[in-house]
């Protein structure tokens, strides 16, 4: 395969996938008020296909170990592909939150095999760099994502939205032709412990961002229904528990899990911030966001390089303590200007790429050849649904303190944003202490 030709078509994909979630940010208000739902309800186009696409990323990665990939991919984006074409002509909100649902069931192909396809046909010295394109493709959507989705949304409608995710269909056919052929492999795919996982994430969210204890209750209740799946089952299970037992890598997904509360959290409350605070309009903030985002898609190659050439242990270091200035300046001075969050994201977002890229090269490295369809499933949708919450736990947060000063209460939320990235930071550290050592040793 040859990976200099494969990587950035699919960059591309990654990154058509991800901004179908960030062009839509910009469009909730005006489908709420044309379809005179509440904003809860509105709110739902935006966490559907965050919650599908968490999901349906884990099941294609865990179908890669027995499906041939160039099946999934045909399978997948062609359930994206179409349900974009239907959502063009949606004009019921019904079916709109249909089509996103429909959506996302295609949408995991990009990022739940494009760690698998790296792991897989790309040899380990060149493997940062593979890794990195993809991490670009998802930091460049949700950099221009807002710009985009506020020009269309502006002379198209949110419909219009829909004929972007479209040129996924582009991709398929190259795909397509460039990937291996693979030999197909006894299906021995767990069905009930996909549901079960299904109905333990999609509780757990609904009950966070509804802040129901009822939902809660469901989510414990399942998860317990769960693990007595796992100690009952002899056979291959769809979360492999040996997974579990390996102490590198439950470091490595708590890693995984603080870094997408920092990204999202950030992204979450940066348009908030320009908005609120000094009066920026939809199409400022984006041209604000996009430098960053920019940045981070020239130094791709670079950084890809360093990554196989220095290791991903440096990185993960390099990248942590720079996520961390930047988030102890903007909890201290996020209110002073949107320079500052202009300078601040253009340090955020190649800090965070490199970071995400490095991890998830670590975690190819310390995983066997058995466990990688299983083990990256797993650390994606550990990392997406971080990435959720921080989302629903951040805007609880900004709602609870309304009798401060509103610029007061963005910092107080970045210095818990501060907290969690030292956090995951002292887990690096100990992951160094104890994990391994022919990597970065070397």
């Amino acid at each position: 395969m040859n990976d200099r030709v494969v990587m950035p078509i699919w960059m591309f994909g990654v990154f058509i996938v991800i901004m179908n979630t960030t062009m839509f940010n910009v469009s909730i208000p005006s489908i709420i008020a044309d379809f005179h739902i509440t904003a809860d309800l509105g709110s739902w186009i935006i966490s559907s296909y965050s919650i599908g696409y968490a999901l349906s990323t884990m099941i294609y990665s865990r179908l890669s170990d027995s499906v041939p990939m160039r099946k999934l991919l045909l399978v997948g984006l062609t359930i994206l592909g179409v349900s974009s074409v239907f959502g063009i002509f949606a004009h019921d909100f019904k079916f709109l939150l249909a089509v996103r649902i429909l959506q996302s069931a295609g949408a995991g192909t990009m990022a739940g095999l494009g760690l698998v396809m790296a792991s897989r046909y790309i040899p380990y010295e060149r493997r940062g760099r593979a890794i990195a394109m993809i991490s670009t493709g998802s930091a460049m959507a949700f950099g221009f994502g807002p710009i985009i989705g506020g020009v269309l949304s502006e002379y198209f409608g949110f419909n219009g939205l829909f004929a972007v995710t479209c040129l996924i269909l582009l991709v398929l056919p190259f795909l397509m032709r460039l990937l291996p052929k693979e030999e197909p492999k006894p299906l021995q795919f767990d069905v009930l412990g996909a549901a079960l996982t299904i109905v333990n994430v999609g509780a757990l969210l609904i009950a966070i961002m509804q802040r129901s204890l009822f939902w809660l209750a469901g989510s414990l209740l399942s998860i317990v229904v769960h693990l007595w799946h796992l100690r009952r089952v002899k056979n291959e299970t769809f979360i492999n528990p040996e997974l579990f037992t390996r102490k590198d890598y439950r470091k490595l997904t708590a890693v995984g899990f603080c870094v997408l509360v920092l990204n999202l959290g950030n992204l979450f409350l940066m348009p908030l911030a320009l908005a609120n605070l000094s009066g920026e309009s939809e199409i400022a903030i984006g041209l604000i966001i996009a430098p960053g985002a920019l940045l981070s898609a020239v130094l791709t190659r670079f950084v890809g390089r360093w990554i196989d050439r220095y290791g991903n242990i440096r990185f993960l270091l390099i990248g942590h303590s720079i996520l961390a200035i930047v988030l102890a300046v903007f909890s201290f001075a996020v209110q002073v200007s949107p320079l500052v969050i202009l300078c601040g994201y253009l340090c955020f977002s190649p800090s965070f790429s490199a970071t995400l890229s490095s991890l998830n090269n670590e975690t190819t490295r310390i995983l066997p050849k058995r466990l990688i369809g299983s083990g990256m499933g797993l650390m994606q949708l550990i990392q997406f649904f971080g990435g959720s919450v921080s989302v629903a736990v951040f805007g609880m947060i900004l709602a609870m303190q309304k009798s401060i000063p509103l610029g007061l209460a963005y910092e107080n939320v970045y210095r818990i944003l501060l907290a969690v990235c030292l956090l995951s930071l002292v887990i690096v550290v100990w992951y160094t202490q104890t994990a391994s050592k022919p990597e970065y040793q070397s």
